[in-house]
């Protein structure tokens, strides 16, 4: 047998011992975990009757999926999808469009659609996700962003503790205050994500401060996480992508706003045109897909969380700083994962997408994306281009180094991603609790 042949037998003997020990701590948390998963079970459930009661309240059929073209006149599945993700979602209006391109286009428009020049846009949740910046932009940048037609903006740093500092909040609101938003995820910060209690305490004590101030969410990552959505607790706005929860894997493109029907129908004229709105825009193939993904999303976020708590748990085992840690209540898909250096990084990264069904012989490296302020990489092995409810996990390489991870069609892809990525870090030498 030829030395190079031995050493390969070896390495492969080694690499099947540290698989197995990963497996068996992979047992001992889904034991520990049994009452975590369980919770996410139930809140599931709901949510998915929920959701089945507004397809049934508003009589949804198969003649609804058909779709239109040109212009889009009088298209009833558009119109019915609207109702019924409203009613989901506790607004009083919705536009559910596959019209728009991505998370940060939707946000965009409904932010045009309700801020005029002298309007002042006041995040209260801290900087805003990277994609938004440049949609807040500099004074003049000649972009056409916000701050180029007159809007300005302000923000208030959380507290150390990632709480709302709502000393600097009372400081920061003025006459000119027309919009606070505020970004439920946690972006690409270390600090939790805020659930729907934090955001009702927030719509309270902000109105308290300027009854006629708009509250905007920025959804993404968080519906059906909880039993309840931001406009179920008084939040006049908010916005997420198809390609995050709400498509159920489906969905191909598309995104939607909800909330108070003035400032839907404000964001349809920024959409489309002053005067058109909602009423045109044609769906074409894409509304079957988007129905069933809504119908699907329920049960879809429940398995993606079961896989957060999986890796959080696991990382915990093996000493890695978790947020939230495998215990905590959930309330959006991301899990961060603080890793000791970048190569730690890239290397889970690419363990994701080693052990993705699309493209899974393709090896990420971080790269300068548009919108993003550092090098970013992303593992992204999904069905749909950029699709995180799907297994995904992406950073940005800068200290400190975490990893976010989020989605999971199912609960043992997410569990065996999570594994291989473990596992691509051990033989690279980088873990040395094997």
């Amino acid at each position: 047998m030829s030395k190079q042949l031995e050493m390969n037998l070896m390495l492969e003997q080694d690499n099947n011992e540290i698989w197995r020990k990963l497996e068996g701590l992979s047992e001992q948390v889904e034991d520990k975990a049994r009452d975590a998963f369980g919770k996410v079970e139930k809140i599931a459930e709901k949510n998915q009757w929920k959701v089945i009661q507004a397809f049934k309240r508003h009589q949804v059929s198969d003649y609804h999926f058909s779709g239109s073209t040109g212009y889009g006149y009088n298209d009833r599945g558009r119109e019915v999808l609207d109702e019924v993700y409203a009613e989901a979602m506790g607004a009083e209006a919705a536009l559910v469009r596959p019209h728009f391109a991505s998370g940060t286009h939707t946000i965009s428009c409904a932010l045009f659609g309700v801020l005029r020049p002298g309007d002042e846009l006041l995040y209260i949740s801290g900087k805003p996700y990277d994609t938004l910046h440049k949609v807040i932009g500099k004074p003049g940048d000649g972009m056409g962003s916000l701050r180029d037609w007159g809007v300005s903006y302000g923000e208030v740093p959380l507290l150390p503790s990632g709480e709302m500092d709502w000393d600097a909040i009372r400081s920061a609101v003025n006459e000119r205050t027309k919009v606070i938003g505020i970004q439920r995820s946690r972006g690409y910060d270390w600090r939790r994500s805020f659930s729907i209690a934090d955001i009702a305490e927030a719509v309270k004590r902000v109105k308290e401060m300027k009854s006629d101030v708009i509250v905007f969410v920025d959804n993404c990552y968080g519906e059906f996480t909880e039993l309840q959505e931001p406009t179920g607790v008084g939040v006049d706005l908010m916005a997420g992508s198809l390609i995050k929860n709400p498509g159920g894997g489906l969905a191909e493109t598309g995104g939607y706003i909800a909330g108070k029907r003035e400032y839907i129908e404000a964001a349809a004229y920024r959409l489309t045109a002053p005067g058109i709105g909602g009423e045109v825009g044609a769906t074409m193939g894409t509304l079957r897909s988007i129905y069933q993904g809504l119908f699907l999303a329920p049960h879809l976020v429940g398995q993606a969380l079961k896989g957060s708590i999986l890796a959080a748990g696991l990382a915990d085992k093996l000493g890695f700083q978790t947020s939230p840690r495998w215990d905590e209540p959930r309330t959006d898909l991301i899990q961060a994962l603080r890793f000791a250096g970048p190569d730690h990084l890239i290397a889970f990264v690419q363990g994701i997408q080693a052990a993705a069904a699309v493209d899974a012989h393709v090896v990420p490296e971080p790269w300068d994306m548009p919108g993003y302020e550092h090098p970013v990489i992303m593992a992204a092995g999904t069905f749909i281009q950029g699709g995180s409810l799907e297994l995904s996990a992406d950073a940005p390489i800068r200290d400190p180094y975490i990893a976010y991870m989020q989605g999971g069609l199912t609960y043992a892809h997410a569990k065996y991603g999570i594994l291989t990525a473990l596992h691509r870090m051990a033989v690279r030498g980088l873990m040395d609790q094997l």
